[in-house]
């Protein structure tokens, strides 16, 4: 993991976030399954609320409402929180 001290000057985001039609979705982590809290979805990715720390790169089944099951990897973890690419788009 690599730590963070300063906030972002600029939004280098492709595509725009939006906020999750259902604000839990179940993740897998390890071989056990966890609620998760929703932050964000884009069809790229998603921000989650989830106190384990899993490794950059890890891949992670998600279960999300109205897209069913993808797998994520993980980008970032800061203070809780973890961004997520999603190796196929979300349609």
């Amino acid at each position: 993991m690599i730590p963070r001290s300063e906030k972002r000057s600029i939004d280098e985001r492709g595509e725009a976030r939006y906020p999750a039609a259902s604000s839990t979705a179940v993740m897998q982590f390890r071989g056990r399954k966890h609620v998760v809290r929703l932050i964000n979805v884009s069809q790229s990715g998603a921000m989650v609320i989830f106190p384990h720390l899993p490794n950059i790169g890890e891949r992670l089944p998600l279960q999300i409402l109205d897209h069913g099951l993808v797998t994520a990897q993980v980008v970032w973890v800061k203070d809780g929180r973890l961004g997520l690419t999603f190796t196929a788009p979300l349609e």
